[in-house]
C-alpha cells in the first residue's frame, strides 16, 4: 500500500471527524440556547415530538459519520470510494434538508454550512479519488 493511498484515506478519516465534532458541538450549543432548552424540556422540539423513535433515527443517522471515520482507514479503494461518496451525499442532503425546519439560528446555520461543505468536499474528493496500482491491490 503506498503512502498516497494511506493518506487519502486519512484525510477521509479526518474529514469525518472534523464533521462529528461539528454536528456534536452544534447539539451541545442547542442545549444551552434557552429556546430550545425549553422545547426539548417539553420534548417537542419545532413541531417535532422527541421520543424513543426519533432517537433512535437520530442515533442511526449519526452512526453514519460514525462509522466512515472507521471505515474510511479499514475499506479497499473501491468500497472506501463508493461508501464515501454515500454516505457524504446522504448526510449532505439529510443536513441541507435541516435549514427548511423552521427558521434555524445563526449557531445552527454557522455549523450546517461547515457541515455541509465538509460532506459535501467529501464526495467531491471520493468522486475525484482515481485508482492507482497500489489502490487495486
Amino acid at each position: 500500500m503506498t503512502q498516497a493511498f494511506r493518506s487519502k484515506k486519512a484525510l477521509f478519516s479526518t474529514l469525518w471527524i472534523f464533521a462529528l465534532f461539528n454536528y456534536l458541538y452544534c447539539d451541545i450549543m442547542a442545549l444551552m440556547d434557552p429556546d430550545m432548552l425549553s422545547q426539548f424540556l417539553t420534548g417537542t422540539v419545532g413541531g417535532m415530538t422527541i421520543n424513543a423513535a426519533f432517537l433512535l433515527g437520530a442515533a442511526i443517522l449519526m452512526e453514519i459519520p460514525i462509522a466512515m471515520v472507521l471505515l474510511s482507514r479499514v475499506l479497499r479503494y473501491k468500497a472506501n470510494r463508493i461508501a464515501n461518496i454515500i454516505a457524504g451525499t446522504f448526510m449532505t442532503v439529510v443536513q441541507t434538508a435541516t435549514l427548511f425546519m423552521g427558521a434555524p439560528a445563526g449557531y445552527y446555520l454557522f455549523c450546517s454550512v461547515i457541515e455541509i461543505g465538509t460532506t459535501a468536499f467529501i464526495v467531491w474528493y471520493a468522486w475525484q479519488w482515481k485508482p492507482t496500482l497500489a489502490t487495486v491491490r
